[in-house]
């Protein structure tokens, strides 16, 4: 397996699998913003619009890729503004059903991670559904729960629920 980040060049190659990988993961119950059915239409779109957001650069995406399938994906957004410029959110992790727990999820987060970390943004933050599997997850990588919201997002099923924030700190920029 290897993981590729895409750039302006390559993201285009890659769309397809990108829309595969999203209509995959709302199917199998992942609360990515996405309801039941989502139709490849929708899940192009969704591709489609994060074309800017990587040739500007506010945005990273890499995919860990065997043999030339994608396997999973993993979103890293920079906050642009001034203030905020120690930060980034983790975005869309999503792993095909079919090659889950072997371990591509968590060295998709450490490649974000360690992106995050060169790049001086030392403070990481995700939301996903509160009780999902993924908790347990971030959890065990050594993310901190920060609260939730009530009702915040419809799942796939078109049920409303809370969510989970959580946050890491890769590094502090002022002693506490």
């Amino acid at each position: 397996m290897q993981i590729e980040r895409l750039t302006p060049s390559t993201f285009a190659t890659h769309r397809d699998a990108l829309a595969t990988l999203l209509i995959d993961a709302v199917e199998g119950g992942a609360s990515v913003g996405f309801v039941l059915p989502i139709s490849r239409e929708t899940a192009l779109a969704w591709v489609d619009g994060l074309a800017a957001s990587v040739a500007d650069g506010s945005r990273m995406i890499w995919l860990a890729l065997d043999a030339g399938n994608a396997l999973g994906s993993v979103q890293l957004e920079l906050a642009m503004r001034q203030n905020g410029r120690n930060r980034a959110e983790v975005q869309k992790l999503m792993v095909m059903q079919t090659a889950r727990r072997l371990g591509i999820a968590r060295a998709l987060m450490a490649t974000a991670e360690d992106a995050a970390f060169s790049m001086q943004r030392g403070l990481l933050f995700l939301d996903t559904e509160a009780g999902s599997p993924a908790e347990a997850f971030y959890r065990a990588l050594g993310w901190h729960y920060a609260g939730g919201l009530p009702e915040y997002a419809c799942s796939p099923e078109g049920v409303w629920a809370a969510n989970a924030i959580y946050y890491k700190t890769l590094f502090r920029r002022n002693a506490a």
